[in-house]
């Protein structure tokens, strides 16, 4: 028997170690492999808007050769800059595209000389995104503009929050347009075209609006539990809202999905940043999906068409669109979401399906947040929250744990008693727990209830920009990444990069990458599990005692808020177990200890 329980116990460390071995082949070293390698150059340009005549709003590439000079990009049309708080760019005069933002809060790294975060890059540069508006009408002589018409710059110079700007084009057959951007102080973009009917016919025109991403960057759309892609938030028949999502892979297999409804918005998000279209909310349009170009191209767009309208001779026509382009930051959202009458903005987050969890989550962390000025500090206090909340139920657990404890001694005597009777002993032992009133399951619910918190708090460490970048104390600089440190490096004391190591470089760098935070957490989860009654069964006992330890690498890659978490959740588990054991009179671990120093002190 002791020789099988052996053999078991090898076989699985084997095998956890195996399972490790090949998620870091199969899976995470591709990916990273991936990331650094530089994508091939995929073309890109403008196809048309939903529903419209692709003749007057197709934007078709030259070449499939791009410049990576930003500069020389920018310089092909004369611009306007954009100064705001939070962004810094420029707005083209060709076609009045937005296609140069930055937003100036937030940099690449956590270095304080990175660069700050690019939103949208000029036509002409690989991996161009950027945001159109205009109108469309196929029959209207003299055209109406597109994206290639230059418009003027007749007021303003510096696109600011107290300084719009107008631009004009005139088609030469008596059609005036008139554009005003105006933006505010942090990412709405308010654009409202104006139509005048110079002539002596009457036209029939529609305004449309469209985000387009050429390609999609190396570092998008990998992710299995973020929503990276096409986003809106449409009118349903029955009066309700629907959010549609569609991630580039599934977008991909989707090239066109159209949509119909009154209001609503629609855009292209990442895992922070977000550029939205918002109609007029009580106007019918046609949203649309788009992907197209083949893989050379790799177009993705998101387009809106707004209804039809005739302007008679005379008369004029205004229309006005806001373009979201910015940081997912909750109030901001939710700002918007109240004073526009936005339905769901607030879902441009990706919340998850446990949203009922993850949002008050955020909550509470952002309410602690505004306590201590610190997210990490924000993350203890949420933990002691939800001890709390358990208590009674973790209470009542932690008695049944220490009273299967007391009863140890009787089970063995079972066993003793019925050494070749496994059904006996199971008998036995279950009357046992019967009579002293014991649930053997009760351990077991503590952990069950908080595996949908441990998931939402993951979430929100993972999609919500307010964790990006945020510190901690220490070495710890950014609370959704992963320990930096390694106990390779002997926790920074050796300057040396594990991952350049030849042969082995991958493994310490990868699966094998261990912090300090990592450690500390397998400590505490021996600790939390040796104050557990041990399992009857000698396998099982050995496989729970190398539990800690597998634990420790499957846990080492997790945003250090969430190791946080979890570590300190294990402390005041343990705490509030060894209370109820110590009332209990049973054997513990931290009392056995207690007893063998105050032993040795004895002696000395």
């Amino acid at each position: 028997m002791k020789n099988d329980s052996t053999r078991n116990t090898i076989i699985f460390i084997a095998c956890s170690a195996l399972i490790l071995l090949v998620y870091w082949v199969a899976v995470l070293r591709p990916q990273a492999d991936q990331r650094r390698a530089a994508q091939v150059a995929e073309a890109s340009q403008q196809a048309s808007p939903a529903a419209a005549d692709a003749a007057n709003t197709a934007l078709r590439p030259d070449s499939a050769i791009f410049v990576s000079d930003r500069t020389q990009a920018l310089g092909t049309a004369a611009r306007v800059p954009i100064e705001t708080p939070t962004l810094k760019g420029s707005l083209s005069l060709q076609g009045g595209r937005i296609d140069d933002l930055f937003l100036i809060r937030y940099r690449e790294t956590i270095d304080a000389d990175s660069d700050p975060v690019e939103l949208f890059r000029p036509q002409g540069m690989e991996h161009a995104y950027f945001a159109q508006f205009g109108w469309t009408g196929p029959n209207v002589a003299g055209g109406v503009p597109g994206p290639n018409t230059v418009w003027s710059l007749t007021q303003g110079s510096v696109l600011t929050p107290n300084s719009p700007v107008t631009l004009t084009w005139d088609n030469g057959q008596g059609l005036r347009f008139t554009r005003v951007v105006a933006i505010d102080a942090q990412y709405l973009f308010t654009v409202t075209d104006t139509v005048a009917n110079l002539g002596t016919q009457a036209i029939t025109i529609a305004p449309y609006g469209s985000v387009q991403r050429q390609g999609v960057p190396t570092d998008l759309g990998k992710q299995m539990i973020l929503h990276e892609g096409a986003i809106g938030t449409f009118k349903t028949g029955k009066g309700g809202y629907v959010t549609e999502l569609l991630k580039y892979k599934d977008w991909a297999k989707k090239p066109r999905e159209t949509f119909e409804s009154t209001g609503g918005w629609l855009g292209i998000t990442d895992k922070y940043w977000l550029a939205a279209m918002v109609p007029p909310q009580g106007e019918r349009i046609q949203a649309e999906f788009r992907v197209h170009g083949g893989e050379a191209l790799n177009i993705h767009e998101a387009n809106l068409l707004g209804a039809t309208r005739t302007i008679q001779p005379g008369q004029t026509s205004v229309e006005t669109q806001r373009l979201f382009a910015g940081a997912k930051r909750n109030e901001i959202l939710k700002s918007y979401e109240e004073s526009l009458k936005l339905p769901r903005f607030i879902y441009a987050i990706d919340w998850g399906h446990l949203f009922f969890l993850t949002r008050p989550i955020f909550m509470v962390v952002e309410f602690f947040f505004g306590l201590f000025g610190n997210f990490g500090l924000a993350i203890l206090a949420l933990t002691v929250v939800v001890k709390l909340i358990m208590f009674p139920l973790a209470n009542k657990a932690y008695e049944s744990l220490s009273k299967m404890r007391t009863l140890q001694p009787k089970m063995e005597e079972i066993k003793k008693r019925n050494p070749d009777d496994p059904q006996k002993q199971q008998q036995e032992t279950m009357a046992l727990y019967q009579k002293e009133k014991i649930n053997p399951l009760a351990g077991c619910i503590p952990i069950i209830i908080q595996i949908p918190v441990f998931y939402a708090l993951y979430k929100v460490l993972f999609v919500t920009i307010e964790m990006r970048h945020a510190p901690f104390f220490g070495w710890i600089h950014d609370l959704s990444a992963r320990d930096p440190s390694s106990i390779w490096t002997l926790f920074g004391l050796i300057p040396w990069d594990p991952a350049t190591l030849p042969m082995l470089g991958g493994l310490l760098g990868g699966p094998l990458h261990l912090g300090v935070l990592p450690i500390f957490y397998g400590l505490t989860m021996w600790l939390q599990q040796s104050m557990n009654p041990p399992a009857p069964d000698p396998v099982q006992r050995q496989i729970f005692a190398f539990m800690p330890l597998v634990f420790t690498f499957i846990m080492a890659p997790f945003a250090a808020g969430l190791l946080i978490y979890w570590a300190w959740n294990n402390i005041l588990s343990v705490l509030q177990q060894y209370v109820i054991m110590h009332r209990f009179k049973a054997p513990n671990p931290i009392d056995g200890f207690i007893a063998k120093v105050r032993a040795r002190l004895q002696k000395a």
